[in-house]
């Protein structure tokens, strides 16, 4: 199929596009490049040894959509395209409402003018109310506590809606957990701009010697070690999810179907900082400093779901994480810039 990947430099559309074009689906790609970089789209052809179109675009210009729409014979579109920082979705949640809900909107209406009507939305668990008990599955409560997470339910929603009005549209709604690692090539990877917001690319950057310290927000919660557990898969693992649910779009039943994508259990901070040090043969310094507002003590994903309609699990361990997160960050050391 002609495959239209919005967001398609960052880092889960960059893995995508690989894993679609090995698939030997065709991949158009677009970002506004406000937060990636044009060069993991030239290193995505290099790994599949094939072209892809790039187009230079945000999803909220209607007249740069409709051309889009009439240069290119699209099947179906996976919808990446949006912004990702919960703390700053708290300090700026217009921006966040503005790019992740407006441009959904205006994606969707190119779409239905072109009769596009296939997309897999890019949502996360923070659409869940992730104080609820784990394994979360699809049908657990709703209660976003950020801005960031509002706007992803706001587009699951939308989309959902649509769906329901118009019984010609499936959408495939993919709800990932924390997505890490690397491609084992070592050439793409998480480039995160300014200080990192998550664990992984925070231990890779202290591993490299570019942040003195990891800071470990809380040291007593109820779990075995007293910090934080997470759900941690595999970017691949998730850019293959995708594969399988353009797949499975015709065939769930449902015009509008909420999958989580996840591991399917926890690891704490420390454990995956063991686990980083012992793989890769170095020592990370760090502290515990105070728990993070909002911040619950674990949280995990329940992946039937995904295993019953889509034939995905995930596949790689948190030592295949801590592996090509660590190699990604070596081979570059200043990320896509060098």
């Amino acid at each position: 199929m002609n495959i239209l990947v919005t967001g398609a430099s960052g880092f889960i559309g960059s893995h995508t596009c690989v894993a679609l074009l090995q698939a030997r689906h065709r991949v158009i790609a677009l970002d506004n490049l406000c937060n990636s970089s044009r060069e993991s789209i030239v290193r995505a052809e290099r790994l599949a040894g094939c072209s892809v179109p790039f187009i230079e675009l945000d999803v909220r210009h209607a007249a740069g959509l409709e051309k889009l729409f009439r240069d290119h014979a699209i099947d179906a579109v996976i919808h990446f395209a949006g912004l990702k920082a919960v703390g700053e979705s708290v300090r700026e949640p217009r921006k966040y409402y503005d790019n992740n809900v407006l441009g959904t909107l205006c994606l969707l209406g190119a779409m239905e003018r072109a009769n596009v009507r296939r997309i897999i939305f890019s949502s996360s668990a923070a659409v869940y109310n992730t104080a609820s008990p784990s394994p979360l599955q699809e049908s657990a409560p709703l209660a976003p506590t950020s801005p960031y997470g509002r706007s992803k339910l706001m587009a699951e929603q939308i989309i959902s809606d649509l769906c329901v009005a118009n019984r010609v549209w499936r959408a495939v709604i993919l709800r990932y957990f924390n997505p890490v690692g690397a491609h084992d090539s070592g050439m793409l990877g998480e480039d995160p701009s300014g200080i990192p917001g998550n664990l992984m690319p925070y231990l890779t950057q202290v591993a490299i010697g570019k942040l003195a310290s990891l800071s470990v927000f809380g040291d007593d919660y109820d779990t075995s070690d007293g910090t934080g557990v997470r759900d941690y898969v595999h970017v691949m693992d998730i850019a293959e999810g995708h594969v399988a649910a353009l797949e499975a779009m015709d065939s769930t039943g449902m015009p509008a179907m909420a999958i989580n994508l996840g591991a399917g259990r926890g690891h704490s901070v420390l454990e995956v900082l063991r686990t980083f040090e012992a793989v890769n043969g170095v020592k990370l310094p760090y502290a515990f400093v105070a728990r993070r507002p909002g911040d619950t003590a674990s949280y995990f994903a329940d992946t039937g779901l995904a295993h019953r309609v889509l034939g995905w699990k995930a596949k790689r361990d948190m030592t295949t994480m801590c592996r090509d997160a660590w190699h990604w960050q070596q081979c570059n050391p200043k990320g896509y810039a060098g």
